[in-house]
């Protein structure tokens, strides 16, 4: 009885229908491309026999050796790095894995697949879910563990996934960097041994490593060839990808959660249930990798990813902390004025024993100050809804300045370490969210603000964990850092129960919050603090590679004024377009040239947020960089080109494009054009074979390539 009802505890949820699998007959998990292959081997070990193009007779992988143990545990004869550590109660630090059964689900073309494992001496048991989309080429696999011994065992390595590889090379792609210089893309050659790439900060935990990579397979791989998996993981906090190549040029990947500091106790009869593990498989390059991982999100991963974004006007560029009730009005006029859908207040609106004026005071104290909103934010959004635009709202309810109300009413609400002088950043301190006190705060700090007809939230988090310790856990101080994000999740649960389609940003300081775990809830992020609009190709460049457009939050704003309203404009519509700026002191043919690119955006945004990506020219090869977005009936594409720090009379070479249907005629159009002006291409107002457009392409700039311009091209088929 005991066996039969811990096999149904692992059952996925809403189960219509399990097929079983006989022990001798592959485990095949596939897209409409990709096959993932597991077997069980005569010692009723799983292993993993195939990742790769699906082949056209599933017999054959019955040929497959059992090479690779799937979900490798430690303590038995395992030599390299585990998925899996255990500590059982009576100190055994082992843990064996045998197959128990697999049941899978079908929900329209989408399969989930669940394998059960269980150690023969310890009633330990581990299930492996698998959901194969089948269209979009994407496999989402997690991990569930849980026991039945008589006190709790601690889990020491808990990893989401392990995968494994055979090729002769490998060739990682993996993007870093830090405030205002996020996602820098870099690419090198595994050695043996282990290369790691994770995070420890907690909070803001993609600061410096964004949680998504490349992997590619015996050769580089460009955009358009090689074979490769394109990985991301879905968790707003610590994560650790482990690549090891060990002595036979067998690669494994173990990606999930960073058990650093945190050894997990599990009591019997729970289950610690892993973060997501999101994967593509492609041979046909760096660019079908982006676009199966787009389409996927916007049908399955953001939250209302198939419905339309707000523009938007920020006012925190055009004033920082110095505003009043009077200045905002005006603001919001502009708003009105310039044609955005949105206005944005952010951060400085609220404190008033300790006034938000700068950041060291105030955080944590989410009442309207009186001096510089005495009618609160009731009028602003009055004052919203009478320039016909939505108001929005700056949040950072996680966090709290030590000189604040909160700080003096709950200093048990806060993370940091008994008999340690207090580390701060940006003047603050975390709250700790693993209390369900704590978790309650921030929510109704985001429920009060809602329930005043406030219609946008940007979330943001400012600062990571330091000399972190949480008075809520007292003995199990290891668990904070994931229970902080189980906490998160909790809180957004009820926003999203409550609220489920008001538009959220996920803001970290930039973009230290950029994953899917996040975008569940959220409808975009804010890519970086960094507006510079040439900084900004290569960011919005980086993030493209795994996240679609209608996530990334690009502004235009005056963080580098030498470089023209236009440039500035074209880089930011490449993504979700919104701006900081005073719309007053913007001159005549300026206000008129954004008032037209906003219309053309409107109408030209389900192309760019819903159509396939194809990046043609890369920043990082050269000083072009181009890109075209390509609606799914392939009638209308839109192409951004930008010339970047060019040198004089530097070489332009004609574009080729990608993504068109060869035997239809295009009619192109540049837009976003000066008023006054007109277009310098030669092939504006041209008609071309899409054919002739893909293979042997047309100038998307003048022949001298001035440096720090753009141009966009709208492209209609006839």
């Amino acid at each position: 009885m005991r066996k039969l009802l811990l096999c149904l505890l692992f059952l996925p949820l809403g189960l219509t229908k399990a097929a079983a699998q006989s022990v001798s007959a592959p485990i095949v998990i596939e897209t409409s491309h990709t096959s993932l292959v597991f077997a069980v081997g005569d010692n009723k070990k799983l292993y993993q026999t195939y990742i790769g193009a699906k082949l056209a007779n599933q017999q054959d992988y019955k040929t497959l050796p059992n090479n690779h143990e799937a979900y490798a545990p430690a303590g038995t004869d395992n030599l390299f790095e585990p998925a899996i550590r255990v500590v059982h109660p009576d100190g055994n630090p082992s843990l064996s894995l045998a197959f128990v059964g697999v049941e899978a689900n079908k929900v329209g073309d989408n399969v989930t697949t669940t394998i059960r494992l269980k150690d023969p001496q310890y009633p330990v048991e581990v299930a492996l879910h698998f959901t194969a989309y089948f269209k979009e080429d994407v496999i989402k696999t997690w991990t569930e563990i849980r026991h039945q011994e008589k006190r709790p065992v601690l889990l020491t390595n808990y990893a989401s996934t392990m995968l494994h590889f055979d090729a002769g090379n490998y060739w990682l792609t993996q993007f870093h960097g830090d405030w205002a210089e996020e996602v820098r893309m870099q690419e090198s050659q595994l050695t043996s041994g282990v290369k790691v790439i994770d995070s420890k900060l907690g909070t803001r935990a993609n600061q410096f490593q964004t949680p998504t990579f490349f992997l590619a397979l015996n050769k580089p791989a460009d955009e358009v060839t090689g074979e490769l998996i394109a990985g991301t993981l879905s968790w707003t906090g610590n994560f650790r990808f482990a690549f090891e190549l060990d002595q036979q040029n067998a690669l494994r990947i173990s990606a999930g959660i960073n058990p650093y500091a945190s050894e997990y106790t599990l009591p019997a009869g729970q289950s610690f249930v892993t973060p997501e593990f999101v994967f593509t498989y492609t041979n046909q390059g760096k660019g079908q990798a982006s676009r199966n991982l787009h389409r996927w999100a916007r049908q399955y991963s953001v939250l209302d990813g198939t419905q339309p974004r707000l523009t938007l006007l920020n006012n925190w560029e055009a004033t920082f902390f110095d505003f009043n009730e009077a200045k905002l009005d005006n603001l919001i006029g502009g708003a009105s004025k310039l044609g955005v859908d949105l206005f944005l207040l952010d951060d400085g609106w609220f404190g008033n024993k300790y006034p938000r004026n700068n950041d060291q005071a105030g955080l944590g104290d989410w009442q309207a100050n009186k001096t510089k909103l005495p009618s609160g934010v009731g009028h602003l959004v009055q004052t919203a809804q009478k320039e016909n635009v939505k108001f929005g709202i700056w949040l950072e309810p996680e966090m709290v300045n030590p000189k604040s109300e909160l700080y003096e009413k709950h200093p048990d609400w806060i993370l940091k370490l008994p008999n340690r002088p207090e580390h701060l950043s940006r003047n603050q301190l975390v709250l700790d969210v693993t209390n369900p006190k704590v978790q309650d705060f921030v929510f109704n700090v985001v429920d009060e603000e809602l329930s005043k007809g406030v219609a946008y939230v940007k979330w943001d988090c400012n600062r990571m964990m330091t000399n972190t310790y949480s008075p809520y856990l007292g003995k199990n101080q290891s668990h904070v850092f994931v229970d902080y994000v189980r906490g998160l999740y909790k809180v957004l649960d009820r926003v999203r129960q409550k609220y489920p389609h008001v538009p959220m940003m996920l803001c970290s300081g930039g973009g230290g919050r950029t994953d899917y775990g996040g975008l569940k809830y959220f409808t975009e992020f804010w890519a970086s603090d960094n507006t510079d609009a040439f900084e900004r190709i290569f960011i919005q460049w980086g993030y493209s590679n795994f996240f679609p457009s209608l996530t990334v939050s690009n502004h235009v704003t005056n963080w580098n004024r030498q470089q023209s309203i236009k440039f500035r404009t074209d880089v930011a519509m490449m993504g979700k377009l919104g701006y900081d700026i005073e719309v007053d002191k913007l001159q005549p043919e300026e206000l008129a040239f954004s008032q037209q690119a906003i219309k053309d955006y409107k109408r030209l945004s389900p192309v760019i947020w819903q159509g396939d990506l194809f990046r043609l020219r890369s920043p990082y090869d050269g000083n072009q960089a181009a890109l075209v977005y390509v609606d799914p009936t392939q009638q209308q594409a839109v192409l951004f080109a930008y010339n970047l720090h060019t040198r004089y009379n530097e070489a332009v070479l004609p574009l080729k494009l990608q993504g068109l249907d060869p035997a239809r005629r295009y009619r192109i159009t540049e837009i976003n054009l000066m008023p006054g002006s007109n277009s310098q291409l030669a092939a504006n107002n041209q008609t071309y074979s899409g054919d002739f457009l893909m293979k042997a392409g047309i100038l998307v700039s003048p022949g001298n390539a001035p440096a720090l311009t753009s141009h966009v091209l709208e492209l209609r088929a006839e």
